[in-house]
């Protein structure tokens, strides 16, 4: 089985928490490189919208150069958990609410 690493970093002032299967010192100086995100595959009703919008943000990224400063804990996990984007100053889950039609005027 390929190794999995969970990845926690700030950004924004929120704490996110995603999953890869590489992570290396970065040829910039002072970024680590994390590669071959892994995302959970929903086939039709969108379980988690916090993985749905991780999925939007880092889908296309071939490798996430984050500086060394950023980088709150790597661990090397046995399997995948929930990916998460949380407040930074109480560590609560950020919810992404569905978005709603618009008001009639």
């Amino acid at each position: 089985m390929a190794t999995l690493y969970k990845i926690t970093f700030l950004n924004a002032g929120k704490i996110y928490e995603l999953y890869a299967r590489k992570i290396a010192s970065g040829n910039l100086w002072g970024f680590t490189e994390v590669s071959e995100l892994v995302f959970d595959l929903h086939e039709g009703l969108v379980v988690d919208p916090t993985e749905e919008r991780l999925r939007d943000e880092f889908g296309n990224t071939r490798v996430l150069h984050l500086p060394m400063q950023s980088i709150v804990r790597i661990e090397e996990v046995e399997r995948k958990g929930q990916s998460a984007i949380r407040d930074a100053a109480t560590g609560e889950k950020v919810v992404t609410p569905f978005p709603l039609p618009a008001k009639p005027r």
